[in-house]
């Protein structure tokens, strides 16, 4: 049996309480068992499951793997909005017209970058992409922000920013020899 040595990035389910920018906010879940059992369908068999210490990650990844041991990593949190963490997402300040290489070095007050953001990331998807490529298939479920900045490491951070990552997505990357592919994007299972 040929060992494939992919990650496969899951956004937790939908926030209980929608209309709120949930960066560091630690925030409930809305576990429906229908689009977890859909999403279950079409993932394999897997050598681990990591997720983001929020949660709704955490909730998430047992409704996905019950009984399956999760291993928190806090490098996987999505990215700290600062003073604007927990608010309404419809308050957030608009930034105007800005080209996309500013935007991911716009630092939001008292938090962090989208470049802050993959530099945090990079090295847990450098030692989880490490351990895939010897172990099998790994699961991260984390944040919209973490499969962004995933996405980042293959295609760049200004382009990642263009990705729509729905909650109860499958992004997939596939490592070989020297290169990382993109297998699926924000694939929903129906």
């Amino acid at each position: 049996m040929t060992v494939r040595p992919d990650l496969l990035l899951i956004r937790h389910a939908p926030i209980a309480r929608a209309g709120i920018l949930c960066g560091r906010t630690d925030a409930e879940a809305r576990i429906d068992p229908a689009h977890i059992a859909a999403l279950r369908s079409i993932l394999p068999d897997l050598a681990r499951v990591v997720a983001s210490p929020a949660i709704r990650c955490a909730a998430t990844a047992q409704a996905l793997f019950p009984g399956t041991a999760v291993t928190k990593d806090p490098r996987l949190w999505e990215q700290d909005f600062g003073i604007h963490d927990g608010q309404p997402a419809t308050e957030m300040p608009d930034l105007g017209p800005i080209p996309p290489e500013d935007l991911i070095r716009h630092r939001w007050e008292g938090g962090e970058s989208f470049d802050d953001l993959c530099a945090r990331i990079a090295p847990a998807l450098a030692d989880l992409a490490s351990r895939a490529r010897t172990e099998g298939p790994i699961a991260v479920v984390a944040h919209a922000g973490t499969v962004r900045a995933a996405l980042a490491t293959v295609v760049g951070a200004a382009p990642a920013l263009s990705f729509e990552v729905a909650p109860l997505s499958l992004t997939r990357l596939t490592f070989w020899p020297g290169a990382t592919g993109i297998a699926c994007v924000n694939r929903i299972a129906a």
